[in-house]
């Protein structure tokens, strides 16, 4: 069975497993399935189904749910088109960063593995898409950064941004603003007693950040 054998949809969902367990630990569930795709438990639950009886995923009644082989070889296949997609058309189409998520889930589906190898070709074998998550490589390798969450880092210190959530495109615009970028070297300042917000020093300027914008910020300490 080719990746190409399976429909938009079970692309999606094997896409949305690999995600959530690519910058987690937590168990995959269908609630947090649910709650990433945008569709209701009892559609997550039917197209488990039909996912375990093609031996793509492993999934035990109200238990965690995680790829077979085939099943994550398939997710990084969709993984690498939708990242490769990203950076093409930041690239050499003028998007924006936050532009890109919606037109690369339209697309994936419709591209050859092929044209994909072409992109990346002429893109110059990227290792990350613009916003820091890693391209898989053609034969499926994936080297995720040595980061945290940027409320895990261990204030006072010098960080470097390795990757932002694309999961909010009004967030990703305002961290734009603030210069809040992939690669973006950050000064932690040590957060005020009792508070929930992370304070960073970008370009000299302190910006404040809520525990939603501080989760969304994965940086590796320097």
């Amino acid at each position: 069975m080719r990746v190409d054998d399976l429909s938009p949809s079970m692309q999606n969902y094997l896409k949305v497993i690999w995600s959530l367990e690519e910058w987690s630990d937590d168990p995959v569930t269908n609630s947090a399935i649910s709650e990433a795709a945008g569709v209701r438990l009892s559609t997550v639950s039917d197209a488990l189904k039909k996912l375990s009886d093609l031996e793509l995923i492993d999934h035990k009644r109200y238990g965690s749910v995680s790829l077979t082989d085939l099943g994550r070889q398939h997710a990084v296949s969709m993984i690498r088109r939708h990242r490769l997609l990203e950076t093409f058309l930041v690239r050499m189409l003028d998007y924006t960063w936050d532009e890109v998520h919606d037109e690369a889930d339209r697309l994936e589906h419709a591209v050859s593995d092929e044209l994909i190898d072409r992109i990346d070709r002429v893109l110059g074998w990227p290792t990350r898409d613009p916003h820091g998550d890693p391209i898989p490589g053609a034969d499926g390798s994936v080297h995720r950064p040595d980061a945290v969450q940027l409320g895990d880092a261990p204030a006072p210190c010098r960080v470097r941004v390795e990757r932002i959530s694309d999961a909010d495109n009004a967030m990703l615009q305002y961290f734009q603003s603030r210069g809040i970028v992939v690669d973006a070297e950050l000064d932690m300042l040590p957060g005020e007693p009792f508070s929930e917000t992370v304070t960073v020093v970008v370009n000299g300027q302190p910006v404040s950040l809520g525990t939603a914008a501080a989760s969304a910020v994965w940086a590796s300490v320097l």
